[in-house]
């Protein structure tokens, strides 16, 4: 709860951090191997996306930050598993 009200009060910047990492870590995760398999394409492009849609529609900072982990995990699980 205290980490939602300070992404809230400091949302702007907390968009710019979250789209930065989730833009370079997706490019990474994809330029080492990622679009080698279609299943790891897929797991890699869907919670991107979805995650840099919410950034753009200015959805509440308990989604974005819930989907920002999830992301960030399932990268880092392609990255190490391909």
């Amino acid at each position: 709860m205290k980490l939602e009200n300070l992404a809230n009060e400091y949302r702007f910047g907390v968009i710019a951090i979250t789209l930065l990492i989730i833009g370079c870590l997706g490019g990474v995760t994809m330029s080492y191997g990622a679009a080698l398999h279609t299943w790891s394409l897929i797991a890699v492009v869907i919670p991107t996306m979805t995650t840099l849609s919410l950034l753009l529609a200015v959805a509440p900072m308990k989604w974005i930050m819930n989907l920002f982990i999830v992301t960030i995990l399932v990268d880092l699980f392609v990255i190490f598993l391909v």
